[in-house]
């Protein structure tokens, strides 16, 4: 059987802080890590996190600076997306935080954990949202790359 991460789509957007939202066009629904370098202000995080959910996003992990925060910010998007009312389960977002974690444990987590655990959808296309002030993009994808291994380079 194929490891879950083969045939794993991965995109990165480099999103500068403040700065205006991309447009969506890739396909949906996908997952998320959120890789925070530097705090934002809450009502522009407000904004990504209500892009992210209308996009498409079914699962955000957030990571790095105040990233317990991304994870109260999707819930509240996700609810406003409902009118505050009951969700439909095909819409529930799930969203964790790792801030305890290396950020290759956090991608390895996207890969192995992120793209199986919801429902009967197979999240098989993950975004890399960086935001921070410079673009990391050759960086983070080379990483999420090299966690597809982590476990077998565990002393666990």
């Amino acid at each position: 059987m194929p490891l879950p991460a083969d045939g794993l789509e991965v995109v990165y957007v480099h999103l500068p802080p403040g700065g205006p939202l991309p447009e969506w066009t890739h396909r949906r629904p996908f997952n998320a890590v959120v890789v925070v370098t530097t705090a934002v202000s809450e009502d522009w995080q407000g904004l990504v996190s209500d892009w992210l959910v209308r996009s498409g996003c079914l699962y955000m992990m957030a990571w790095g600076v105040e990233c317990s925060s991304w994870d109260d910010s999707v819930d509240y998007a996700t609810l406003s997306l409902h009118d505050f009312k009951d969700i439909p389960p095909e819409s529930f977002v799930m969203t964790t935080w790792h801030e305890d974690d290396p950020l290759e444990e956090a991608f390895w987590y996207a890969l192995f954990v992120g793209n199986l655990t919801y429902g009967d959808k197979l999240l098989d296309l993950t975004l890399i949202l960086d935001i921070g002030d410079k673009e990391r993009g050759a960086e983070l994808l080379a990483l999420f790359d090299q966690s597809r291994d982590l476990a077998k380079r565990s002393p666990d």
